[in-house]
């Protein structure tokens, strides 16, 4: 007979009462979710270093250290020092440094945020680099090639400050460049002087208003090799972006105007237009304000490779240098497709033309083939593609978020961060053709054995792309069930609609949805038209037409959730941030379905929100021009308008410091709710942005999504 191991045949005999069985989450438990984010491989694939995000509860803060890993396996090691903030981990071409960010004490006034460590010479400490580039890099490792602005003219930047009347106010007090009133005792005067139309952003907060007359410094090519000063390569009146240094180090390849227009011509020209009302044939016309140009390393003058509409990024140099990939926008609102340019040429080809999704990154491989990444509806995948003959295969994906690719220099090895619906970010690795996959960290192991995530069953429906159109589109949704899920018993059910418009709800561990799910309520979210992930045709369906077919999809969504057995179609609620905040109060407008609502970061009144946003060019470009140049669009799409209709139970949060949908349209919601005596709160959060869900304080976060369990579990039990 076999022996077993004195432990196992203890736990043969423990009742199985007294094994811990998952818990719900519990409020306090989203202090304790690590993020892992920013991974950067060794240039030999032997390590790869990483952001590490924690929270501390006492300090209200959140804390980031940078830590380095085996690529073969084995414990994750902290490299940055823990009382500090640092992040943005990269190896140098040769990889004897590890370079990160940090503000650090210690370093030189003015000389950046750019620190090392040695890895080459174990137990170094880290020091402040303050002549090593950042760029593009060809094989060699010799320099690296970036775009900046011209050092400024010292006399010019300092604009005789020393003799400025005004330079003791605060920088908002200081009369503007133009300005025609001027204080009468700058000592006394604390408020803010505006003259610029930007004055205030989401995240910023208040900006002050230039004190000198606008200086144009278009962006020039540098070169600069590891310890030495950076050498100016070019010297135009216009701007140099997006610059990539072919593999032999002989060319750079650049993203410039298309004519090669004086940057201060097209300003010029953009202010004049930016004045004019809109105009459907002017604004609405394909336009190509860029193209691909190189120029020689050794010297000469710049080559335009090819003359495309639309927009040109990611250029990608092929392994000889004869070839350029990149993503090319041919309009505004046309498909993002993968392209290769012949250098000598111009000759141009699209490598998948008829592929339903977009690139959002890629990597072209020693081995020849091009790596590329791409949202897949609610998932994400990394593809390999051979650029002679466009075959294309799927080797990473599944239902999960995979980000943050970063190769090894034999382009062999890729590593990544992944996240599921029931598991937080963990770093993997894996070979390029996607074999061999390894999950590299366990920050979040002992969490996920602690609490019992709750999992989301995926479902598709299909949608007439218009009314009484044979023609359909296939919406994406998620029903999450609750903890302690039970057939036969009846939940409420929480809808959830997400930002954007142009955003998405995914194959990823996210903490509002979780958080419901914990209180017992079924969890419905849905990539309604207008969503991201699907193509440009799907993203921008809804221009014009907000809060008609992308409203239908979601109430579609509810329909089919609440068929279900397992539904209490009685004892269900609404819920979203941003455009889901405005689509709530929408909601509300048009149906009595909902037993509760929460709107979150809302917008009521689009001609308030216009003159109060920091980002009027979102409806711009929607809503076919300014509130007065289409005020009937404006008017109609308000659910201002038509508050009398709302019954629902509405709770209101938002943040006294978000410049994006500012308090003003939450005000103007509480009022009209609370004057017809529709049930109403209303929270307001101190010291917190547009991002107070994702980035804010750490207490009022989790406050939140306490008072979210409160709101929902009074009205829906």
């Amino acid at each position: 007979m076999k022996r077993r191991p004195l432990v196992a045949a203890l736990l043969a005999c423990t009742p199985i009462a007294l094994v811990a069985q998952p818990r719900a989450m519990q409020l306090a438990d989203w202090y304790k979710v690590t993020t892992v984010s920013q991974p950067a491989m060794a240039p030999d694939g032997g390590r790869i270093a990483f952001t590490v995000t924690t929270v501390n509860e006492k300090e209200n803060k959140r804390h980031q250290e940078v830590w380095v890993v085996p690529a073969a396996g084995g414990e994750p090691v902290r490299f940055t020092a823990p009382g500090y903030e640092s992040s943005n981990p990269r190896f140098s071409p040769d990889g004897k440094y590890l370079l990160f960010s940090s503000n650090r004490p210690g370093g030189t006034s003015g000389a950046g945020n750019t620190w090392a460590i040695r890895m080459d010479v174990p137990g170094g400490e880290a020091t402040q680099l303050t002549e090593y580039p950042s760029g593009s890099w060809p094989r060699d490792g010799k320099f690296a090639v970036f775009a900046a602005p011209a050092a400024e003219d010292s006399t010019a930047a300092r604009g005789g400050a020393s003799a400025d009347p005004y330079a003791r106010m605060q920088p908002m007090a200081r009369p503007p460049f133009g300005a025609i009133t001027k204080p009468a005792d700058p000592a006394r005067f604390d408020g803010r002087h505006i003259l610029d139309a930007r004055y205030k952003a989401n995240g910023q907060g208040f900006v002050p208003s230039a004190r000198q007359a606008r200086v144009i410094r278009p962006q020039q090519l540098f070169t600069q090799a590891p310890g030495a000063k950076r050498v100016a390569f070019t010297n135009t009146a216009y701007s140099h972006r997006s610059p990539v240094v072919s593999p032999d180090g002989k060319q750079i390849a650049f993203i410039a105007d298309v004519s090669l227009r004086p940057d201060s011509v097209v300003t010029a020209i953009n202010d004049s237009l930016a004045l004019l009302p809109y105009d459907a044939a002017r604004d609405e016309r394909e336009r190509n304000d860029a193209d691909i140009y190189v120029i020689p390393v050794a010297g000469g003058a710049p080559r335009k490779v090819v003359t495309l509409m639309g927009t040109e990024s990611d250029l990608t140099w092929s392994p000889d240098g004869k070839q350029l990939a990149f993503v090319h926008r041919p309009g505004r609102m046309a498909q993002a497709v993968l392209s290769v340019v012949d250098i000598a040429n111009g000759t141009t080809r699209v490598l998948i033309p008829s592929w339903r999704y977009e690139p959002a990154g890629m990597e072209w491989l020693p081995s020849g083939e091009i790596a590329m990444w791409a949202e897949i509806g609610g998932s994400s995948a990394l593809h390999l593609i051979n650029p002679r003959t466009g075959a294309m295969r799927e080797v990473l994906g599944g239902r999960r978020k995979l980000s943050g690719f970063t190769f090894n220099a034999a382009g062999t090895t890729v590593a990544y961060v992944a996240t599921s619906v029931t598991k937080p970010t963990e770093l993997f690795v894996a070979g390029v053709d996607g074999k061999g996959e390894r999950k590299l960290t366990a920050f979040n192991d002992a969490l996920n054995a602690q609490v019992a995530w709750s999992d989301a069953e995926r479902f598709t429906y299909r949608m007439p792309r218009r009314a009484g159109s044979r023609d359909s589109l296939e919406i994406e949704g998620w029903l999450m069930k609750p903890f302690g899920y039970q057939a036969g018993t009846k939940y409420p059910l929480v809808l959830y609609i997400h930002g954007g418009p142009h955003s998405q709800y995914g194959e990823q561990w996210f903490d509002e949805t979780q958080n419901l799910a914990a209180a017992g309520f079924m969890v419905l979210y849905t990539n309604p038209r207008g969503s991201s992930g699907y193509g440009a045709d799907f993203t921008y369906d809804t221009r014009g037409r907000w809060f008609a077919e992308d409203y239908e999809d979601l109430m579609r969504a509810v329909d089919l959730a609440a068929a279900r057995p397992d539904v209490d179609s009685t004892r269900m609620g609404v819920t979203g941030g941003s455009y889901g905040g405005v689509m709530t109060a929408w909601v509300t407008v048009k149906t009595q379905r909902f037993k509760a609502a929460q709107a979150d970061r809302m917008i009521a009144n689009w001609w308030s929100w216009y003159g109060t946003s920091d980002a009027q060019g979102l409806t711009e470009f929607e809503f076919f021009g300014r509130p007065w140049d289409n005020p009937v669009m404006y008017d109609t799409l308000s659910p201002i308008r038509y508050v009398r209709a709302v019954k629902t139970p509405t709770f209101i949060l938002q943040s006294e410091e978000d410049h994006r949908t500012p308090m003003t349209d939450a005000e103007q919601w509480f009022a009209a709710l609370k004057r017809q005596g529709t049930p109403v709160e209303f929270v307001r959060y101190p010291r917190s942005t547009h991002d107070l869900s994702r980035t804010g304080e750490p207490w009022l976060l989790v406050d939140r999504l306490g008072r979210l369990r409160d709101w929902f579990g009074h009205w829906l039990r």
